[in-house]
């Protein structure tokens, strides 16, 4: 059975296309055409589509003539889910979050999870036992910190993220550009570590999933066991799906 998932972000929405469990077509896409484009040539039997940003229902109203089953929209609040979501306001809650955790709890059953979502948010969430969303944190992204240092300082040049993202960042900058780099990348990289750690003095067994456009600069300097998963809110969304539809 094929399916299709479509997560609208902030920045980008991105798609994911499963055949039973596996994913086997994953990219991005900007506009309603090209999603009927890429729905027409995929064929699949039923769709789900999340949004942090807007509404779905456009999206929704695109798929439907073109899927041959149920298109679903994904509401955190109302959506039936695989696992328990504890977190006390689920109508303000993000899409991604909870499909990332349900991702999460699906790649990791009964293990503790920490999800470090790198995007233009950092998003670290809680995955108790492999079966209960409790939340976790938000702060600013790697390019909200570099604006924000730009835009609210008289001064301050606009940094931008070097090429390399794994290579190494300087702990002293020697000029002001460096400094920024400095201060942001090593200083972004040191508070998802401490967070790690607090995480870890709690829960013993915790594993670390990492995904976001900016997962290759976290990844070499997190510690301890880190399982990269980049399509995760993909895999939960298709989960969710799979959970709400017979397939």
């Amino acid at each position: 059975m094929r399916t299709f998932t479509l997560d609208i972000g902030n920045t980008a929405a991105k798609y994911g296309c499963f055949e039973d469990d596996r994913l086997v077509e994953m990219g991005s896409t900007a506009t309603t055409q090209q999603v009927t484009e890429l729905v027409r040539r995929l064929q699949p039997h039923h769709a789900m589509v999340s949004s942090v940003a807007a509404s779905t229902s456009e999206w929704v109203e695109v798929l439907q003539p073109e899927v041959k089953g149920t298109v679903l929209s994904f509401s955190p609040a109302t959506t039936p889910l695989p696992l328990q979501n504890a977190y006390a306001t689920p109508h303000t809650l993000g899409a991604d979050r909870l499909a990332a955790a349900v991702g999460a709890a699906w790649k990791r059953p009964g293990q503790d999870t920490l999800i470090v979502d790198a995007g233009t948010a950092i998003k670290c969430d809680l995955v108790e036992g492999g079966h209960t969303f409790r939340g976790g944190s938000i702060a600013p992204g790697l390019q909200l910190r570099f604006r924000a240092l730009h835009t609210f300082t008289g001064r301050l040049p606009l940094v931008e993220l070097p090429t390399d993202l794994a290579a190494s960042i300087p702990l002293t900058g020697n000029d002001t550009q460096t400094a920024i780099r400095s201060g942001v990348l090593n200083g972004a990289a040191a508070e998802v570590n401490g967070l790690i750690d607090s995480y870890r003095e709690q829960f013993p067994t915790l594993g670390v999933v990492l995904a976001g456009g900016d997962a290759a600069f976290f990844q070499p300097r997190l510690k301890g066991l880190i399982f990269a998963i980049p399509e995760l809110v993909l895999l939960g969304l298709h989960r969710i799906l799979a959970y709400n539809v017979e397939l």
